[in-house]
This record gives structure tokens, C-alpha cells and sequence, in this order.
């Protein structure tokens, strides 16, 4: 495999490019589709963490498996292939992941090896969460830096979100009321909960520095999605691979029932009504 663009000398770095959201909402897709524009430079492992480590407590019990997992995932890659980790990759996971980790200057050498002329960038899903005083900091400590939040249908993206939950554990809901017990899990309505998330950013954050988009464009325009995702953040046009790609695709063994669905968009009803305050009709026509 070849190595991405690096600069093993590189000094340590702030992002200038930050996905913040929401979590099944595309931001896969977008790291994909980032990471092979010339002018841009995200790590090998998507998610660096820092914000929500800091100010979400309740992440503090799995961002040690995150980071491990990170690893493993590269060096199977690579395995694959037949090869070993590049030697200057590997002095880099070395040293984000030993010693103290999540403190300014940690976060700054995880874009280290970004090379000059390219805009570091930290796609991580799970800062659209935090809590106000969490986005007063990313204001303070990123002055300069273009955040993009991407909205998705929050019964969509709770399903989906339980679905990939439900994957990772291998359970299989039985029947309705299995999928019933399953949706009182408060984790899916939090990620979704766009009525006290996008206030904290927007009050901060003015169209200047924040890009929200709707999920459904992904799907029926990505090219037009990148052009403004270019636009917003100051990079020059580029000839995408994959732009219809689907990067995950639904685990056809799970399949959520009717009425399920029926009873999260009753609990969700709220969000809709915020998202069409908020954006206007056009823009939740194209949330899914």
C-alpha cells in the first residue's frame, strides 16, 4: 500500500477542517470523500476524539477500545496486503497512543504529519454532542478552523444508529416487542437530539464558519455536496472517486419493524418540527 502524503518531520498542528456530526449522518462518506483532495489531510484512523474526551464524560469508558481498535484495523490493512506498517506510520500511532494522551499538545501531533500546503482534519461525529461550555472551547482553541454538521431523518439515523449497535454486540431482536425493548436505550435519541445540539454550535458559529447540510443531498447530488464542502472551506475543485458509493451498507438481517419505527418518530416528533423551523421546508425535504 502506498504511503498517504506525509511529512514524518512535520511540527505539531490544529485542524483547520472539522466534521462534527452527526453520528450515521454521512460523516464516513465525507472523510472518504476528503481524504483523496489534494489540499487536505486527515490521520489513517477517522475520529481523533478530543473535544467530547474532554467534555462528555460518559465517553471515557470506550475511547480506550476506539483507539486500539484504530490500530488493529491498520495493521490488518496493511497485513492484507501483504506488507507491514510504514515505519513512519507506525512512530506516529507510537506516539499518540502511549504516554498522556487527549491533551493539547497530544491533539496537535495527531496532525502533525499533515504536509505543508494541506489543511488538517478531524472528522469525529461524536463532537456534535457536547455541551456548551465544550463548543466555548472549540471556539477558543480553534479560532481559525471550517466545521461542517450534517443532518439525517432522526428516525433514520436512530435506526441506523441501533442497527450498527446491535451488529457490533451480535444480537438479533425477536419479534416486536424484541425491538420495542431495544428503542428505550436513550444513547439513540441523544445523537439525533438536533434541538439542543445545533443552538450550542449556531450561537457560536456563524454560516461562515459552519456548514450544515442535509443527509439526502449525499445521495441525490454528492458532487453538488462536495462543491459547496470545497467552497466552505477554502479548497480548489476536485475529481472525486466513489462519489455514489454507499460506505455502509445496512445489515439485511435486521429489519425494523413498522411499528418500531412508528413509536421512535413519535418520540423524535420534535426534531422535525426544529429541523423545519430552523432550516426551512426545503432543507428537511432532503433530510433523508
Amino acid at each position: 500500500m502506498t504511503l498517504p502524503k506525509w511529512d514524518r518531520e512535520g511540527a505539531p498542528k490544529k485542524p483547520s477542517i472539522v466534521g462534527i456530526g452527526a453520528q450515521k449522518a454521512g460523516t464516513t462518506w465525507l472523510s472518504q470523500m476528503l481524504s483523496q483532495h489534494p489540499q487536505v489531510w486527515l490521520p489513517p484512523f477517522k475520529e481523533a476524539q478530543f473535544f467530547n474526551h474532554r467534555f462528555v464524560p460518559e465517553h471515557l469508558q470506550w475511547l480506550p477500545w476506539h483507539f486500539r481498535r484504530a490500530r488493529q484495523n491498520l495493521e490488518k490493512r496493511y497485513a492484507a496486503k501483504g506488507e507491514a506498517l510504514p515505519p513512519e506510520m507506525a512512530e506516529w500511532l507510537d506516539r499518540i497512543t502511549r504516554g498522556e494522551m487527549f491533551t493539547n499538545h497530544w491533539y496537535k501531533q495527531v496532525f502533525a504529519p499533515a504536509p505543508a500546503g494541506t489543511q488538517p482534519c478531524d472528522i469525529t461525529p461524536e463532537y456534535s454532542t457536547l455541551p456548551d461550555e465544550g463548543v466555548a472551547f472549540v471556539e477558543t482553541f480553534l479560532p481559525q478552523a471550517k466545521f461542517i454538521y450534517i443532518i439525517r431523518h432522526p428516525v433514520d439515523r436512530a435506526i441506523s444508529q441501533l442497527k450498527m449497535n446491535l451488529t457490533r454486540k451480535g444480537r438479533a431482536p425477536k419479534g416486536v416487542a424484541g425491538w420495542m425493548a431495544e428503542i428505550d436505550d436513550p444513547v439513540l435519541y441523544d445523537r439525533g437530539d438536533y434541538a439542543t445540539y445545533v443552538p450550542r454550535w449556531t450561537a457560536r458559529f456563524g454560516p461562515e464558519r459552519l456548514l450544515i447540510l442535509p443527509f439526502g443531498a449525499i445521495a441525490a447530488d454528492p458532487a453538488g455536496v462536495m462543491a459547496r464542502v470545497e467552497a466552505h472551506c477554502g479548497l480548489s475543485p476536485h475529481s472525486y472517486r466513489n462519489l455514489s458509493a454507499k460506505v455502509f451498507a445496512a445489515n439485511a438481517a435486521l429489519s425494523c419493524p413498522g411499528e418500531v419505527r412508528a413509536e421512535i418518530r413519535r418520540r423524535v416528533e420534535p426534531q422535525f418540527a426544529f429541523i423545519e423551523a430552523t432550516f426551512g421546508p426545503e432543507f428537511a425535504r432532503h433530510i433523508r
